[in-house]
């Protein structure tokens, strides 16, 4: 049975099409439909329930140690407060997840993970405990709610003053008050937009969710669900497990070595991934022919396949469709034209620079 997330009543009230995902129920669309949130990110700003994330604390003397055992980045010069991604694999270099660790202060760190993995990702941390630290599985007491888009900032500004907000890219504050609720705000998302997310009690979310969308409408902030999360996210780009990875996939061959540091003295997985070739990589493809390339779908040079999609869809800010694939290295290139087999009629693609969408890039 699928449990739901403190904002469920708001998302019934508002009109979302509830489903199933990663064992919540969670809105995948609202009234207004998937484009018109899409671009309404893009554009002004989007209100996003991410309270089925997982939240996991890692605290103690040996904390920072575990987590460079434990993870692919290095979190040795962190600053308080400050953000970094990073993989967990298996010994043989595959992916556990990926996730986000927030370093609160010395000896206390805090963790999200994806939905769909949380419980299996806890029980790796916990069973990779050593030393004087204990990861604790905070899911439950956290809500998480994402505002995004380019008015973030001056919605959120009528509500914070402007010291209280993160500077940096992938930094947060802790110890924030909005509308009288105690709460974390992060400059960071996963749609490619400008945005922040915030980090509350769930006995707090749905006076939070009320307060954010009132206090927005003028802006046009409109609560958006899973289908713009998707498109949002692939059209900028950003990776998603279970299709650009997986226990199978190596974070190298998923494009992800900025958060694999392979000068640390050791993680899991390290001997691994130096040990192994690297033969596919992830690439953007643009579809130039006609059709809408979707995930699981060959991909070919002239006759060989050479790959597979992970992802895809029609990008609705760029205006044509886009996917992500594996692809062997020898046809990775930028500008390199294939075909993806799209139920059984080849379509024409090209490799592109990754993200297709950025802030700076706008269209292109």
């Amino acid at each position: 049975m699928e449990k739901i997330t403190p904002l469920y009543e708001m998302h019934k009230n508002s009109g979302g099409r509830m489903v199933p995902f990663a064992g919540y129920l969670m809105p995948v669309q609202y009234e207004t439909g998937v484009i018109a949130e899409h671009m309404a990110v893009r554009k002004a700003c989007g209100l996003f329930d991410v309270s089925h994330m997982g939240e996991i604390t890692c605290e103690g003397p040996d904390a920072l140690s575990i987590l460079n055992h434990l993870l692919t980045n290095d979190f040795t010069n962190m600053f308080d407060w400050q953000a970094r991604y990073s993989v967990m694999c298996y010994e043989d270099g595959g992916c556990v997840d990926d996730l986000i660790v927030y370093k609160v202060r010395k000896n206390h760190y805090f963790i999200v993970v994806n939905a769909a993995n949380k419980d299996k990702d806890f029980a790796w941390m916990k069973e990779h405990e050593r030393g004087d630290a204990v990861f604790t599985d905070i899911s439950d007491a956290v809500a998480q709610i994402a505002v995004q888009g380019p008015k973030a900032k001056e919605i959120l500004g009528r509500l914070l003053p402007e010291e209280e907000f993160p500077v940096k890219y992938y930094s947060a504050h802790f110890n924030v008050s909005i509308g009288g609720m105690k709460c974390a705000i992060s400059k960071s998302g996963y749609t490619g937009s400008a945005g922040y997310e915030l980090y509350m009690a769930s006995s707090d979310a749905a006076a939070m969710w009320k307060l954010l969308l009132d206090t927005g409408k003028e802006d046009g902030l409109i609560p958006c669900g899973l289908g713009a999360r998707d498109t949002l996210r692939l059209e900028a780009g950003m990776p998603l497990y279970g299709h650009e990875m997986d226990a199978s996939i190596s974070p190298l061959e998923a494009g992800l070595d900025f958060a694999v540091k392979m000068k640390k003295d050791d993680f899991i997985g390290k001997g691994a991934l130096a040990a192994k070739e690297i033969t596919r990589v992830r690439v953007g493809l643009k579809v130039t022919g006609r059709g809408i390339v979707r995930e699981h779908m060959a991909v070919y040079q002239g006759d060989a396949q050479v790959g597979m999609t992970t992802s895809g869809t029609q990008a609705p800010y760029l205006g044509y469709p886009v996917a992500m694939a594996l692809v062997g290295t020898d046809v990775s290139a930028v500008g390199t034209k294939l075909t993806a087999d799209v139920r059984g009629r080849r379509v024409a693609v090209e490799v592109v620079p990754l993200p297709f969408y950025s802030e700076t890039r706008k269209k292109s």
